[in-house]
């Protein structure tokens, strides 16, 4: 039950006893915990921090992943403590960007481990509010890219280097894949062609 609770006072000012309001709770408070609980168990690191970059949400998907109990990151400063300096400044214009109500999508930055390895996250940034609406901090949902962006370079390491000229155009047909051979075949460097109309 939530209650609110009032002084009841005479005619003349005195108090003589208190009025008190009820309001049956329980519904709201079994959606909070299913949420809370979905929050937990989902397949993807999801952390919270509060307006002043605290961190106050942390799943068990965050603590596999990062080797970090609750116990040791709740109430720790998230981007001043784990974000490596050279993304300090780009992640907290995120959260300071979601702090003024606005949404980040497919933001990457690493984040270190407890064990000191280093995961690329992408991240998804969303302002948390409370019941009056309020913006209390921020909400991060994240995907753990490190393995993609490994193959991505294995992959473009692999086109570069290739025995045969390779080419890529887009959907307007400018360029933007461009060997080695390529290169030398044709006589123009990369830096000529990338984003150029393949045709003309």
């Amino acid at each position: 039950v939530l209650l609110n609770a009032t002084t009841r006072r005479d005619e003349y000012g005195n108090i003589i006893g208190v009025v008190g309001i009820g309001q049956d709770n329980t519904e709201r408070l079994a959606k909070v915990r299913e949420s809370i609980k979905l929050i937990d168990n989902v397949n993807a690191p999801i952390f919270g921090v509060d307006i002043r970059g605290r961190v106050n949400m942390w799943n068990q998907c965050a603590i596999r992943l990062f080797g970090f109990s609750r116990e040791e990151i709740f109430n720790h400063f998230l981007v001043q403590e784990f974000i490596t300096d050279d993304y300090k400044i780009a992640l907290q214009a995120v959260f300071d960007k979601a702090f003024r109500g606005e949404e980040t999508e497919n933001f990457v930055f690493p984040l270190i481990t407890k064990g000191g390895a280093r995961i690329e996250m992408l991240l998804n940034a969303t302002p948390r509010r409370d019941e009056q609406e309020n913006i209390i901090g921020v909400i991060g949902i994240g995907q753990d890219i490190t393995s993609r962006l490994a193959q991505e370079k294995e992959f473009t390491k692999l086109i570069d280097s290739a025995n045969a000229p390779i080419f890529g155009v887009d959907t307007q047909g400018f360029v933007n894949v461009w060997n080695q051979c390529a290169m030398q075949l044709v006589g123009y460097s990369t830096e000529e062609v990338m984003g150029k109309n393949f045709v003309k």
